[in-house]
């Protein structure tokens, strides 16, 4: 996978000091929605649904999409010196290209299925490099449904609170303000949760030397914000926090 040195990181903490419809398909290709090709591209993976899914949700994986991925990558081209390319591609787990990318986003896991061979595929993707960041899932409910999936993945790996000091949270950005990033639907309630996810938390899975390998945002809708940067209402602030948390996601997915 690409990695970037330690020279880049450099360049790219020099940089940010001046910042303040798809079905899922069977194929084993990516699909190819015009992205130019960048230093980072930003992947959304593309799962089957639980049995709430089919009934309640559909394809929930596509939630936010494109809008989301938009905002995001022009984001990075503004704040760093990382070439993101112009848009997203969208990848299933058993994609033979997964490989070929650092980083990748996946988004109302409370409603996602993986199968034992996709299980399999992503923990050899994950344990060979990958990067996984798992996000816009709400409450103890969709928690089981994430952790029963996750839990084929990794069956002898325990989900852990990411530590205050871990470089993930200080490879480009200080994330030392935690608060919870909502969807827009707090604009009209002022309600920053959801169902009882009451409280955030920025938890991971990591790998034999300590590297973070997944990243997981439960009781947080990153990708609301990062979709909604541009409306006037949404706050600024957590718009802002959103942008810092993803960066420094792909930056550390980049540089471990």
């Amino acid at each position: 996978m690409p990695k970037l040195d330690t020279f880049v990181i450099i360049l790219l903490a020099a940089a940010a000091l001046a910042a303040g419809g798809i079905a899922l398909g069977q194929a084993e290709d990516s699909v190819d929605i015009g992205a130019a090709p960048g230093e980072f591209e930003f992947v959304r993976l593309a799962y089957s649904g639980n049995r709430y899914a089919r009934s309640n949700r559909g394809q929930a994986w596509r939630t936010d999409w494109p809008d989301a991925e938009h905002h995001f990558l022009r984001g990075v081209n503004r704040l760093t010196t990382v070439a993101a390319a112009d848009e997203g591609r969208i990848m299933i787990p058993l994609d033979a290209d997964i490989y070929d990318y650092p980083w990748i986003y996946a988004v109302e896991v409370g409603y996602w299925h993986l199968n034992d061979q996709e299980a399999a595929r992503m923990r050899d993707y994950l344990l060979r490099g990958g990067f996984l960041m798992v996000d816009d899932f709400h409450g103890s409910f969709e928690w089981a449904m994430f952790k029963a999936s996750m839990d084929r993945v990794f069956p002898d790996r325990p989900i852990v609170d990411i530590a205050e000091g871990d470089e993930a949270f200080h490879v480009l950005y200080d994330l030392d303000q935690r608060i919870q990033i909502p969807s827009r639907m707090f604009i009209y309630s002022g309600q920053t949760w959801e169902r009882d996810g009451v409280t955030p938390h920025w938890r991971g899975i990591y790998d034999d030397q300590g590297r973070l390998m997944v990243a997981i945002n439960h009781n947080m809708d990153i990708g609301d914000a990062w979709e909604h940067a541009d409306w006037p209402d949404y706050p600024e602030n957590m718009t802002a926090l959103a942008y810092r948390f993803g960066i420094n996601y792909l930056i550390y997915a980049m540089t471990h």
